[in-house]
């Protein structure tokens, strides 16, 4: 996948979970890492589960990168969270 497809589904699936998680979006250049790093969080675990990672810029490879950014975030807010949170 080249540079271009990475930072939009990136930006997309950025956006996308952190709407699920935060409610509201992160702004532009957090949500494209957000999604970059859910891409290979995601793709590390759906092949670690026997699936396909992130196959290009498709329906299937944003399902990926969100469901990856979805697992990133609430590892994060679990680790860096100053207030206790429930889930």
């Amino acid at each position: 996948m080249s540079i271009i497809a990475w930072i939009i589904l990136g930006l997309i699936a950025g956006f996308i979970a952190s709407k699920i998680i935060n409610k509201s979006g992160e702004g532009l250049i957090r949500d494209i890492l957000l999604g970059i790093v859910g891409a290979v969080v995601g793709g590390w675990l759906f092949r670690a589960f026997g699936m396909h990672g992130v196959t290009g810029l498709n329906l299937y490879s944003l399902g990926v990168a969100v469901g990856g950014a979805i697992v990133f975030l609430v590892v994060y807010h679990l680790l860096f969270s100053r207030k206790p949170r429930t889930l």
